[in-house]
């Protein structure tokens, strides 16, 4: 069983960006997020782009 951390709201609400009216995370910090490596989030993304 794989444990689960809770992430502060403060912490996750300070990695959102508004960007031209939109919120948006980086890659990067989703990653970090998911436990996932960057790449493996992107091709993830890619292949359920809808």
């Amino acid at each position: 069983m794989q444990k689960t951390e809770v992430i502060p709201q403060d912490i996750i609400e300070s990695k959102i960006f508004i960007i031209r009216g939109k919120k948006v995370m980086m890659d990067r910090d989703l990653a970090v997020l998911y436990g996932v490596e960057t790449k493996m989030l992107n091709c993830a993304v890619r292949r359920n782009i809808e």
